[in-house]
């Protein structure tokens, strides 16, 4: 126990360091949500980060999911961050395992979107290309009330759906979010889509032209970001044919 007090007291004294009150003032006013931040900008928090791997690198995992427990519980805006991208860094040894842990921390930590993604997009995310049956356990996450839990949902398929993994669950998991009313759980799963594009452009067009009088115009624009533009006029615009959306495409083209 000391031994982690004096490491999570050497990476504080590092995070306050490089505080600035002019970027805290604006963090706070950029989020929605009530956040306690320092004031780290993100270059300096990278550096604040490598430092600290330094040091907690040897750590057995349960140990450094103990320290990384009492970044959560500071409440500090920083500090979360630290924890996921330490997190991150270690997942070959957290393994699987860590699974719990992570769904413990968006359920119960997570009050903002940079977290939530930043726990989901490299943590939970990371752990699924290599234990696929992990993504049943999210499952459950999309008819949770926690707007973190079902945008984390969405959030932790970014990664893999970008490689070409799991495109019919990023496809369940869009379908079943699709009339969710909360707009960051929207671009949750817009995002997904999007990046899902990267590997299947035609699955995605024929996903959302199917569904495009039902989604949001702003997740749509942003599902499609990827796309051919003769393939976005196509789906924004429902009243024109295939045939006349081809030749417009093809004269775009020329």
């Amino acid at each position: 126990m000391a031994a982690h007090e004096a490491l999570l007291a050497k990476i504080r004294s590092d995070l306050h360091a490089h505080a600035d009150a002019t970027h805290r003032a604006g963090l706070r006013s950029y989020f929605k949500e009530r956040i306690s931040p320092l004031g780290v900008r993100s270059g300096e928090l990278s550096g604040v980060v490598a430092r600290a791997w330094r040091d907690v690198r040897g750590l057995p995992a349960s140990e450094l999911l103990v320290l990384c427990d009492a970044f959560w519980d500071s409440g500090v805006f920083e500090e979360a961050s630290v924890a996921c991208k330490l997190c991150a860094r270690a997942l070959p040894r957290l393994d699987a395992p860590a699974f719990d842990v992570f769904e413990r921390w968006l359920a119960t930590r997570v009050g903002d979107w940079a977290h939530c993604d930043d726990l989901c997009s490299h943590c939970v995310g990371g752990l699924l290309p290599p234990y696929p049956e992990l993504l049943a356990r999210t499952l459950p996450w999309l008819s949770s009330p926690n707007r973190w839990l079902r945008r984390g949902a969405a959030v932790s398929c970014v990664a893999p759906a970008r490689h070409g993994l799991f495109l019919s669950h990023a496809f369940h998991v869009a379908d079943l979010l699709l009339d969710d009313t909360d707009d960051l759980v929207r671009k949750g799963y817009a995002w997904l889509l999007k990046e899902a594009s990267r590997a299947w452009p035609r699955e995605v067009l024929e996903f959302v032209l199917l569904r495009r009088e039902h989604l949001p115009r702003a997740a749509l624009r942003t599902a499609i970001e990827l796309l051919p533009p003769e393939w976005r006029r196509r789906v924004m615009s429902p009243g024109t044919t295939s045939e006349h959306s081809r030749r417009e495409g093809d004269a775009a083209s020329a």
